[in-house]
């Protein structure tokens, strides 16, 4: 009994193209887990998942926001591309490609609107800045996030220390009880390099003084400008950190769309079965299969009905044989008369 093995060489779906992709996505979707992660201890250990509405309280900028929205975002678009590409689903590609052209769209609407209206975008950053020097002492994280912000700056307030007045224990009023009454954050202070401790009372009562003097003990320059002269210096390395954010981005839409291309290009030619099934057995006329071997054992293909499969009509003007699929499970043959 003779028989030969043969292998339909079809459209088929790139293993390159699927796998990248599935690494490109499961490293987004920790990352995104991480991120998600870390937001929600933020939270727990603030008491905040204990009492929803306190969300709403902090009058300043919450940064665990960045952590919850980013983490989200990351976790969501990981989770469909990685499943969708490991898969071969169709429906989990398309969302993640469609979202992430979305977020590219998004972005680059910002980039562009931020450049055409600088000195909106600068009033808003004043705006932004002022309102959460007035909540500096209501959220740890955002006090923690001014901090870093004015000591890498070298900056002081929005245009300068006397914007701390915006903030109840900062402000110089007769009634104000607190000793940090006329003072700034320690972070405004110039560092002195022979202080091996942190001095973090170095700011108080500073704006009694002239302006001459407090140069002498803290940075008077606001963060705006600071911010300003800092994207300027740095404009070749921001731009190179964005541009190779959209390549990503770019990248991983293209990967997607070209799957769901090589996945539809598998089902439009292989009607007769699902695209998983590669190979077919070439039978002597009336011969059949026996469990265990190879082909036997078929979903839904009774041994008696195993003459009369064949593939498609294009196999039908070859009348001495039979092609019999071997289907992957789940698969179904087509019966031709």
């Amino acid at each position: 009994m003779s028989r030969k093995q043969h292998h339909f060489k079809g459209a088929e779906v790139s293993c390159c193209v699927k796998y990248v992709l599935f690494g490109f996505n499961i490293i987004f979707w920790l990352l995104g887990a991480a991120f998600l992660g870390i937001g929600l201890w933020a939270w727990a250990e603030k008491g905040v998942l204990s009492n929803i509405s306190s969300i709403t309280d902090l009058g300043g900028f919450d940064p665990v926001w960045l952590f919850i929205v980013v983490g989200g975002v990351m976790f969501v678009l990981g989770f469909a591309g990685c499943i969708g590409a490991l898969r071969e689903n169709t429906l989990l590609l398309k969302f993640f490609s469609v979202f992430l052209g979305l977020i590219f769209f998004l972005e680059l609407t910002a980039g562009i609107l931020a450049f055409v209206f600088k000195d909106w975008i600068k009033d808003q950053l004043n705006f932004f800045i002022n309102n959460n020097v007035k909540a500096y002492r209501d959220d740890i994280d955002l006090q923690n996030l001014i901090d870093f912000a004015q000591e890498y700056w070298s900056c002081c307030g929005a245009h300068g220390p006397n914007d701390w007045n915006l903030n109840i224990y900062f402000n110089c009023t007769e009634l104000n009880p607190s000793r940090e009454r006329c003072g700034v954050p320690f972070s405004c202070c110039i560092k002195d390099p022979a202080e091996d401790v942190l001095n973090t009372q170095c700011g108080y009562d500073v704006r009694l003084e002239g302006e001459l003097s407090q140069q002498k003990y803290i940075n008077t320059k606001g963060c705006v400008g600071q911010f300003e002269k800092w994207l300027q210096d740095n404009l070749i390395v921001v731009a190179g950190i964005f541009v190779g954010i959209a390549l990503l981005q770019i990248f991983g839409i293209c990967l997607a769309q070209n799957l769901v291309s090589d996945i539809k290009a598998v089902k439009a030619n292989c009607p007769w079965t699902c695209m998983s099934a590669r190979h077919y057995v070439e039978l002597q006329p009336h011969e059949t299969l026996q469990q265990g071997e190879p082909g036997g054992g078929v979903p839904g293909v009774s041994p008696s009905s195993w003459p009369s499969v064949k593939l498609t009509d294009t196999w039908a003007a070859v009348s001495d044989w039979t092609f019999v699929a071997l289907f992957s499970q789940n698969c179904r043959t087509r019966k031709v008369p």
